[in-house]
């Protein structure tokens, strides 16, 4: 059965990733074959996407029907070889989100099983929070912080330049379904 994705227009609201370094052993565990952890200075790379997503809808519909939701997307960076060639992208665990078409629509309408999050953002002078909470599992996520001017001299990248080709040449996204 061949999925036809349908063309849906809406607006990014916001977009934040948050990486951190994972012992490729740990990572591995959680990758189904083919995929294998991409490394950076010998650690990878996980992370979660928080997004906020607003005026979704299919497409010719206009903005003020669409419909708005905060997701998460947690998610591996990994390499594999497809017909002898070595490519990159993200494996994607789980997802969650507060919109409850998202979640009777992942898997069907769009790639993706979703879990169904509560949601808790602000955002002021710079400063972000976003807070979510699947009260059916208890997976939670805590995120605060603020616009800066550089990367911190800790990060694996050694330029924001370096972490942007990281991910940019792992566009392709694969979810558990």
């Amino acid at each position: 059965m061949n999925l036809r994705i349908p063309d849906i227009r809406g607006v990014i609201g916001r977009r934040i990733l948050v990486n951190f370094r994972v012992k490729p052993t740990v990572a591995a565990m959680l990758l189904p074959a083919p995929f294998r952890p991409k490394l950076i200075n010998g650690h990878a790379m996980a992370g979660i996407c928080l997004i906020r997503l607003e005026q979704i809808r299919p497409r010719g519909l206009p903005a003020v029907l669409g419909i708005a939701s905060e997701n998460a997307a947690h998610r591996i960076a990994v390499e594999w070889k497809a017909e002898g060639v070595r490519r990159e992208g993200v494996f994607i665990p789980r997802r969650d989100t507060n919109a409850r078409v998202n979640v009777w629509a992942g898997g069907r309408l769009f790639p993706g099983l979703h879990h169904y999050a509560r949601f808790v953002s602000f955002e002021t002078n710079g400063h972000v929070q976003v807070q979510m909470d699947n009260p059916r599992d208890g997976t939670r996520v805590f995120v605060s912080g603020h616009a800066a001017d550089g990367i911190p001299t800790t990060s694996v990248f050694k330029s924001l330049q370096g972490a942007s080709k990281f991910f940019e040449q792992g566009s392709l996204g694969y979810s558990v379904t």
